[in-house]
């Protein structure tokens, strides 16, 4: 394959131009180093390298101005805005940015295809006018205001130009418009040869210049397009040239003869569709481990979507020696980019304190995580145990050492809205980020670093010649917008090995074979977009280019690069992702339709290997280890959490108990309903033990009742935080812990006055007892706490607390067998049996003795007795009484159960989920 730039090289060494007094024009800087690669190899004899310039560079030149970025346009304008707007009208700085961006981008429009502005905004403002006249009779002040800010764009636009202008600056458009103006005197001053290569869509500007160096003979062009769309008046490819070749004065006078006759010759192009954008990154990794090294020279792996690029690089085979990166790495993808937005976050969100999860976020980011150590992980500790939801900045700042101090101030000292505080913060950051990078000699890091120093230089020098950033915010919104411009440029060898480019870095270069990934709708062509105050039917009127326009733009670029590739590989996503609906680009479709004889097309449609997944349950053997921590188990004794655990699925009785395996500790944002249930019992803990051997009076119920407040919200400083409890669901959860201990109490004192006489014997008693299991050879013991055990008019009453809501039905059981295999149905029942046994087992008590549970949720049924029926249906006359033959039942169900835990041979096997519960 012979490329259009190798082409036109050997056409012109022909002629025997002098090619070092020749001056070269290209699409992009990339397609100039190419041409310049291509002479070296052509070229027999020594020459001087000729001048090569990128379009924009040669606008430059011919102006004389320097370009200026969207940034400093900005604030250009914002200072035109200011002289030209009275002080009572004049909008802020961030509000000005949120519509002036947009303007200046319909400027620069205006300016590159040389539109009349005043012409322009005069029918603009018209629209505007005749847009409203009919809403109501008279104009308010809004719609005045509003037809008087279209009114003033001329004078915006000319002082704006004017500003720039004596100063020799410029934006894209200025540049352009003052080249087209300076063509005659720049041509007269050179009398080197021009020649512009592999160009498609030009502007007003561009044309006016090239036309006339054409006509001046001072320059020639050679277009890059097949004959077969140029014959082709309908296709988008060939819109502009077609347009160029009947337009301009140069061709009225010569014919043209187009010389490109590739499109049509024999290809193979594969149309593969995969699912997801990581499908079309790892199948281009397996498609590019087929390829020769040889293959690999001439392999051009273009990007539709650019996001791609590093689930790309992260998919390269490894047989990809030498690759070569056109587009640059973004730095809003480098991991630092995540510490500074996260500091910004922080500033921009603070309001009583900095919240948890975005300072554990910054003192763990792994920029400075290796610097802080150990400090941050005592602090991420600290936080998790002390609870602390939202933390003030002294408080973090004297949780580390002085040697943490720069950072940690950096990071979160306050700045009090100040954007210089915050940016010179942010130098502090970097600063001492690189002698911990230069000492680990992270190179990469360090380059990132850098990148990022020069933004905040850059950020700093902007707010000091234009202090027009008064917040945080409007430093953000800057920050972004710089950084989404800015890319770290790799490293490698241009000329060698895979080339992988987006789009529009693909101009005047051409690949045996391509491989072009997202060729879906909405990205190839991209379809509409309308950032712009420049109604459609206007744009069509002047001439300015809309999305039809821009879509021939692409059209062109993608069948160019199909004109000489020999394998033509076409990735699409087949699934809707984000805004894209998952359809096949029209490119696609068209190639289709439009097929040529010679061309090979292949359809594929691929899915990733999936392998099948058992869905057995889960097994888990008792070796003689986990016999040795059961015997341990067993010796420090089983208490009926852990018993039912075990009931609910065995699996996770050996997680939590056999392994240790512990929830994770995080900060509880909003009280837990253990927490709550903690909380509840401590409270009463704390009213009812000094009781203990006494009997409960009225007088004593009415003292608890006056220290509920205090007592619960000394439970809560305890067990959950420090932190006041005074607002959102916390407050909430803590009227709730009030109420219950409230209507608890005032159930105690109804009882009393009814003539109740209830004596206190014990209070949460941490109580263990053996249990003989013949079936064990070593001794077990169960071992549990006891919430409440009173005597009730003659009945000793053994009590289980319960804050979630518990109905009678729970607490009935019928068939002995079942007690032990169903969770949700006998689970209070298990329990409140084993702290029976264990008070039977410890204490003398005289019969009666009944068992049950106090329900928070249910304390209008009062204390729920465990009951004994004999026939599932039976309403009421149930035996209460835990009497012999009650106990003997359950111990033998219970020792029936502990022996199943503990016996070798038997499994730990899980249970099945059904409907979310075990």
């Amino acid at each position: 394959m012979i490329s259009f730039i190798s082409q036109i090289l050997q056409k012109l060494l022909k002629s025997e131009e002098n090619i070092s007094e020749t001056i070269f024009i290209l699409p992009s800087k990339r397609a100039g180093s190419f041409l310049l690669n291509e002479l070296s190899k052509l070229n027999q004899n020594h020459l001087f390298a000729p001048k090569v310039y990128s379009i924009e560079e040669f606008a430059q030149i011919i102006s004389g101005l320097q370009p200026i970025d969207n940034t400093i346009s900005l604030f250009e304008f914002y200072e035109v805005y200011r002289k030209l707007t009275p002080e009572e009208h004049r909008e802020d700085f961030e509000t000005f940015a949120t519509w002036a961006q947009t303007l200046i981008h319909d400027f620069n429009e205006l300016d590159r295809y040389l539109i009349d502005h005043n012409s322009f905004f005069n029918y603009l403002s018209g629209i505007q006018d005749i847009n409203h006249w009919y809403l109501q009779k008279k104009k308010t002040e809004l719609i005045k205001n509003y037809l008087k800010f279209w009114q003033q764009l001329p004078g915006y636009y000319e002082h704006l130009k004017e500003s720039l202008l004596n100063r020799k600056l410029g934006y894209q458009g200025l540049i352009y418009r003052e080249a087209a103006a300076n063509i005659v005197a720049y041509a007269s001053s050179v009398s080197k040869k021009h020649v512009f290569i592999g160009f498609n869509a030009l502007n007003n500007a561009e044309q006016d210049i090239i036309q006339y160096l054409l006509e001046k003979k001072k320059a020639e062009i050679h277009w890059d397009l097949d004959e077969s769309f140029l014959k082709d008046k309908e296709h988008s490819a060939s819109i502009f040239i077609n347009q160029y070749l009947k337009e301009w004065r140069v061709y009225k006078d010569q014919d043209f003869t187009p010389g490109v006759d590739e499109y049509c010759k024999e290809k193979q192009i594969e149309l593969i569709g995969v699912p997801k954008n990581i499908g079309q990154a790892k199948y281009l990794g397996e498609l590019l481990s087929g390829f020769e090294e040889s293959q690999l020279e001439n392999t051009a792996v273009v990007l539709g979507e650019e996001d791609l690029l590093l689930p790309v690089l992260n998919s390269l085979p490894p047989n990809i020696q030498d690759l070569n990166i056109t587009m640059g790495f973004p730095l809003k993808n480098a991991a630092l980019s995540s510490l500074f937005d996260n500091i910004f976050h922080i500033h921009l969100n603070a309001t009583s304190g900095f919240y948890y999860k975005d300072v554990i976020s910054i003192i763990n980011h792994p920029a400075l995580h290796s610097l802080l150590k150990p400090a941050a992980d005592d602090f991420s500790i600290r936080i998790k145990k002390e609870n602390s939801v939202y933390i003030a900045s002294e408080e973090i700042i004297k949780n580390f050492p002085e040697v943490n101090q720069p950072i940690i101030k950096a990071c979160f000292e306050e700045v009090n809205n100040i954007p210089e505080k915050l940016i010179a913060n942010f130098h502090i950051l970097t600063q001492e980020i690189k002698d911990f990078y230069r000492k680990q000699e992270n190179r990469l890091g360090l380059e990132f670093l850098y990148q990022f120093h020069v933004l905040f230089n850059k950020l700093e020098n902007l707010n000091t010649t234009y202090p027009h950033i008064k917040s945080l915010k409007s430093l953000q919104g800057f920050y972004k917008e710089i950084m989404t411009t800015q890319s770290l440029d790799f490293q490698g060898k241009p000329f060698k090995g895979l080339q992988l480019m987006g789009m529009l870095e693909s101009r005047a270069l051409d690949f045996e074979t391509v491989i072009i990934t997202s060729v879906n709708e909405g990205i190839l062509p991209s379809g509409k977009s309308n950032n712009s105050f420049l109604p459609f039917d206007l744009k069509k009127a002047y001439n300015l280019p809309t999305y039809s326009e821009k879509n021939a733009v692409y059209t062109y670029h993608f069948y160019r690069l199909l004109q000489r590739a020999k394998k033509v590989y076409l990735l699409y996503n087949t699934e809707p992702d984000g805004m894209n609906t998952g359809e096949k680009s029209r490119f696609i479709t068209q190639l289709e339709v439009e097929k040529r004889p010679k061309h090979k097309l292949i359809k594929k449609l691929i899915s990733p290997k999936v392998p099948a997944l058992t869905s057995g349950l889960k097994e888990v053997k008792k070796t003689p280890e986990v016999i040795e921590k059961l015997r341990e188990l067993a010796a420090s004794g089983f208490s009926p959490s852990a018993l039912t655990t075990y009931i609910r699925n065995p699996i996770d009785f050996y997680y939590r108990y056999v392994l240790g395996v512990k929830d994770s500790d995080n900060v509880e944002e909003t009280v837990a309903y253990n927490t709550l249930g903690t909380v509840i019992h401590d409270s009463l803990e704390t009213l009812y033990k000094p009781l203990e051997g006494k009997n409960l009076t009225q007088n004593d119920i009415l003292q608890f009742k006056k220290r509920i407040p205090e007592e619960i919200s000394l439970q809560f400083k305890k067990t959950y935080t420090s932190a006041p409890m005074n607002r959102g669901k916390n407050l909430l959860i803590f009227e709730v812990a009030k109420r219950y201990l409230q209507n608890f109490l005032q159930q105690e004192l109804n009882r009393i006055k009814n003539g109740d006489e209830v004596r206190i014997l014990m209070i949460e008693k941490n109580l263990k007892t053996q249990i003989k299991i013949e079936a064990l050879d070593f001794p077990v013991y169960i071992r549990g706490k006891v919430d409440r055990l009173e005597n009730t008019n003659g009945i000793t009453r053994i009590i289980d607390y319960k804050t979630g809501k518990v109905q009678q039905a729970q607490l009935k059981i019928v068939d002995w067998d079942l007690l032990a295999s169903d969770y949700d149905k006998y689970s209070k029942s298990f329990q409140v049996l084993t702290y029976a046994s264990l008070i039977k087992n410890s204490l003398d008590l005289s019969p009666p003795v009944e068992a049950g549970v106090i329900s928070f949720k249910n304390l209008q049924n009062g204390f729920l007795k465990f009951t004994k029926n004999e026939k599932a249906n039976q309403r009421g006359g149930g035996k209460t009484e835990l009497d012999s033959e009650i106990m003997e039942a359950f111990q033998t169900e219970l020792k029936k159960l502990i022996a199943e835990i503990c016996d070798p041979n038997k499994a730990f096997i899980e249970k099945e989920i059904k409907n979310g519960n075990y």
